[in-house]
């Protein structure tokens, strides 16, 4: 059991190692992913470590204060996103319901044919705006029906699982679909008219994976959602960046956009929103997300029910308000993280 348990402990130690590297290759990156299964297996392996002990063996003890120490950091890592932690994003006080927007973001797995199931869950959440993500020209098509209710709308099917398609209840203006960084990968930019008159700038994106069997680094990945972190920061109008961003909410990429963009994410303090693997509870991650400027105040925010999708999708509801951005507080990047942000944006 010593021997097992001090194998396990390596290991352990070794992935969290290995995501401290700043490295964009794969083998590196994909160790972001799984902080809160680490931290679980971490807490359950200090335990037993402790149950198990060898009095006088100093290796033991080495192990068993490295694990202690891992298990702390992870913690550390995923603080933010517990219910114990400050929230970033403030609750409405007020409903003001013209100056609200409800969003639905969802991956529906292009393989996936459960085209029924995908409209019941739009009907039921009845949101304002749904991002439909990985959809083809199947999910065009089966998922046209939608157009009754939603009257203006962005498609981009595609067959290589990057297109999108974006209905909305509410005017879309100024819409463009852009290709940021790879000419198959687009994203969609648009303003959102809400009922008040108000216009919002929204920003629809889906970046490439670091995963070996499709794009072995992360270096594409972070840089749109870099590039994207920019014109955010620039914007006149308040913001919403939504999508599958193929990156933990925990991850550095991740603080670093936020950093970069200005912008504030609402789960911090709420909870992890876990929305992939949908088949699988222990392997599951934040993956699906939105990011709001610090204009809005949240109305509510929950995952909806899986239609056969890898993911579930993300509902959430949001207010503007002008006062908001006085009482809520962005990270802000220090010269380190400028010239990381400036490092990646210049990889080829």
């Amino acid at each position: 059991m010593t021997v097992f348990l001090s194998v396990l402990a390596s290991l352990l130690l070794f992935f969290t190692i290995m995501s401290l590297i700043k490295n964009d290759y794969w083998t590196f990156r994909v160790f972001d992913y799984p902080r809160l299964q680490k931290f679980v297996l971490s807490a359950a392996c200090f335990t037993l470590l402790i149950i198990y002990q060898e009095e006088g063996s100093r290796v033991y003890m080495v192990f068993i204060a490295l694990t202690g120490i891992n298990l702390v950091y992870l913690g550390w890592l995923i603080w933010p996103f517990t219910l114990f932690s400050s929230k970033q994003v403030m609750r409405i006080k007020e409903s003001r319901p013209d100056d609200q927007v409800c969003i639905m973001i969802s991956n529906v797995y292009q393989d996936n044919s459960n085209f029924k199931g995908c409209l019941a869950v739009v009907r039921k959440a009845d949101p304002d705006v749904v991002l439909l993500l990985e959809t083809d020209k199947a999910w065009d098509e089966g998922t046209s029906g939608l157009a009754e209710i939603y009257r203006h709308s962005i498609k981009v099917p595609l067959e290589n699982t990057y297109g999108m398609i974006l209905y909305s209840k509410l005017e879309l203006k100024n819409s463009t679909v852009e290709y940021m960084v790879e000419n198959d990968i687009p994203s969609i930019h648009t303003h959102i008219v809400l009922k008040s008159g108000r216009e919002v700038q929204l920003y629809a994106v889906h970046p490439t994976p670091p995963v070996p069997n499709e794009n072995p680094r992360s270096t594409e990945r972070d840089k749109e959602m870099l590039l994207i972190a920019d014109i955010a920061k620039e914007s006149t109008i308040p913001v919403i960046v939504i999508g599958d961003l193929n990156d933990v909410a925990w991850s550095y990429t991740t603080e670093l956009f936020l950093k970069v963009s200005g912008l504030l994410d609402p789960r911090r303090g709420r909870g992890f929103f876990n929305s992939f693997h949908a088949h699988y509870p222990f392997l599951r991650f934040p993956l699906d997300h939105a990011f709001i400027s610090a204009d809005f105040k949240l109305v509510g925010m929950k995952r909806l029910e899986n239609f056969k999708s890898d993911h579930f999708p993300i509902y959430i509801n949001l207010q503007y308000e002008k006062s908001a951005k006085h009482e809520q507080e962005p990270m802000e990047p220090d010269s380190e993280d400028e010239a990381l942000a400036e490092e990646k944006k210049a990889k080829e």
